[in-house]
Parts: C-alpha cells; structure tokens; sequence
C-alpha cells in the first residue's frame, strides 16, 4: 500500500471544503493514517517549497500558506499518489476539468484547495516532515 501526504491549504479551509474534498478521497477508497491541523512555519514552508524558495513570487506562497491554520493529512491506498493527483486536477485550478477536485473548487494557481505529493519519493520526505512515525497508524485495508 502506498502513501501521500495532503494539506488541506487555507482556501479550502476558508470556504469550509475539508469535509467535502475528505469525502472524495474517502469514496475513491483510501484511508486517512494521519491527520492533525497545525500553523505553517517560515521555516517548514522554506523547506517544503524549497524548490521554488528562491524566485520571486515565494513570499506570496509563504504569506498564503501561513495566514491560517491548515488541516494535513497522511492517506494511503493502492496508487495513492497518481490517484490523489487525479482526482485534485491541475494545479493551476482554472485548467482543471469540472469534476475534479481543483475544478469544482479552486481558483487559480496557488489557491488550489489541496497540496498533495507529486511522486512517491515526495510522499515519503513530506509525510516525514509533517508526521513523527508514531502519528502515522497504517491501515490494512480491505476494498
């Protein structure tokens, strides 16, 4: 079974979607492993944007980011990651398909509703960034 790692960003949390977006995950078969609703730091957004960190617009992602507290969430089932992306669409959400995710609620690039893992790879070093192993209770599904 694999994992993704899923932040529930301010724009969702503002337009009071988390229970909507969580029903899509849930219905698309995957189990919530770990969740907990926390601030985002300078210091955790650096390094969890690190790649865009030094261009000219990740001040306005850090300020986002950070303006409220945001829900973030450890899901696993089979493909988890490509199906999550799948599912959310684009991240730019004004090409994002209705249907999806980012479609039905986004607005845009950076107020997209949800951050999720782009590659297994990513998956594990954010789930290991926002989650210690005992906050994470893999589940043995049975779908």
């Amino acid at each position: 079974m694999q994992k993704t790692f899923i932040i529930f960003k301010p724009d969702c949390m503002d337009k009071r979607l988390v229970g909507t977006v969580l029903s899509r995950f849930e219905a698309a078969g995957f189990e919530v492993i770990g969740c907990k609703m926390g601030r985002l730091t300078p210091q955790v957004l650096r390094e969890h944007y690190a790649h865009v960190a030094s261009k000219p617009f990740y001040p306005e992602i850090e300020k986002f980011m950070a303006s409220r507290p945001v829900i973030m969430m450890a899901l696993q089932g089979q493909d988890v990651v490509q199906r999550v992306r799948d599912l959310l669409g684009p991240t730019d959400s004004r090409k994002a398909a209705k249907g999806t995710i980012r479609g039905d609620f986004g607005a845009d690039m950076m107020t997209n509703v949800v951050h999720a893992s782009d590659s297994d790879e990513n998956a594990q070093a954010e789930l290991a960034r926002f989650f210690t192993p005992d906050e994470l209770f893999v589940a043995s599904v049975k779908r």
